[in-house]
């Protein structure tokens, strides 16, 4: 049974070619194998179809031949199986995906973003020229109790390639005149071709002589060797924000590795906490443990306390009872840089009841027993 690719792509024989590019585009994701493996034929189909009728002459020999040709072409026509199709492609590894770095019997490799940005415009890495950007680089740093609550400035050393101080990433030495790459020849891009299943597209990537900048100096910085970059520890100040919870990861834009011709990129440190020995936090709040005397729990008292911020007089009042909670507010985590608003310190109370008592103790016990109490 003869093909209809203009069946297959939904549209009719007057179609244009931007209209064949539209219902291909939209059928193409609809039935990505990705999406389903089933749908593999299927996306063959619509291929096939649009591989001739988004190519003039193809698609005139087709409107006058059908899929297979004249004498077929040499035997492939345009059904897939031979030069009239995709240049021999075999469709077999649809089976698994788009999953893995190349596939079909020829070992074609492509990659979707590419094809599609070179296709439709936009969206794909074939589209435009990609920006350098440099590695970002992830540290873990341990953090006392009392920094994670109210924050601080922490000095990290980090081993990174940072932008060459002598050439401050000219690659060249001082006054050096600067001639256009030889290779790109000024644009800073040269031109690869991958070979994939709709034919051969061009991809553009970055040259590597003149690392993008289109330009290379006369005299090299003998510091980096031209590279724009050198190997060294650096010192990083980092802003500890207040109130931040174990694992969380602060990013510090551009203070990853640099690049020549790029963006830098980012750097992440990991928070790591130490516990305290009494205070837990809990959201803004912190909880204290607090131990008291069973006679300050009768008679209540003031107590001298040392919060995280400094000492204050807590009053315990008459009567408390065990694991009751006293409040002192707005002595807990701060809500903003600023500290201008902050969560609660709350006491939690443990009256200490003694183990052994004097016999002068035993006996005021026993009249207050007496007395009801």
């Amino acid at each position: 049974m003869a093909k209809d690719y203009y069946k297959s792509l939904g549209v009719d024989k007057g179609a244009s070619k931007d209209d064949i590019k539209k219902a291909f585009r939209k059928l193409a994701h609809e039935h990505h194998p990705d999406k389903n493996p089933k749908n593999a034929d299927k996306f063959k189909e619509i291929s096939e179809a649009y591989s001739t009728l988004s190519d003039d002459n193809k698609r005139a020999q087709y409107d006058q031949f059908g899929a297979d040709g004249p004498s077929g072409f040499g035997g492939g026509g345009f059904n897939g199986q031979g030069q009239g199709g995709f240049g021999g492609f075999d469709f077999s590894g649809f089976q698994g995906g788009f999953g893995g770095q190349g596939f079909g019997g020829n070992g074609v490799e492509f990659d979707l973003g590419d094809i599609f940005g070179s296709m439709f415009g936009g969206g794909g890495r074939g589209s435009s020229k990609k920006q350098r950007r440099g590695r970002d680089i992830e540290i873990d740093i341990e953090l006392d109790f009392k920094s994670s609550i109210f924050g601080k400035e922490e000095q990290i050393q980090v081993s990174k390639d940072s932008t060459c101080k002598h050439c401050d990433g000219t690659r060249g030495e001082s006054n050096t005149k600067f001639d256009d790459c030889a290779t790109c020849h000024g644009t800073g891009t040269v031109h690869e071709i991958k070979r994939t299943f709709f034919g051969q597209m061009q991809n553009a990537v970055t040259c590597d002589k003149c690392f993008g900048t289109g330009k290379v100096p006369k005299e090299k910085c003998h510091v980096c060797r031209g590279v724009g970059t050198t190997h060294s520890t650096e010192t990083i100040n980092v802003i500890i924000p207040p109130g931040i919870n174990p694992g969380d990861s602060l990013r510090v834009q551009g203070k990853g590795e640099s690049v020549t011709g790029g963006i830098s990129g980012d750097l992440y440190v990991k928070l790591h906490i130490k516990n305290h020995s009494k205070i837990v936090k809990d959201g803004y709040n912190l909880i204290y443990p607090l131990d008291i005397k069973l006679t300050d729990a009768l008679l209540g008292a003031d107590v001298r306390v040392e919060a995280l911020d400094g000492e204050l007089t807590l009053t315990i009042p008459a009567g408390i009872t065990h694991g009751e909670m006293l409040r002192v507010r707005s002595r807990g985590v701060p809500m903003d840089n600023k500290a201008s608003h902050r969560g609660d310190l709350l006491f939690k109370i443990s009256i200490n009841i003694p183990k052994k008592l004097s016999r002068e103790s035993k006996k005021l016990l026993e009249d207050l027993r007496r007395e009801g109490l």
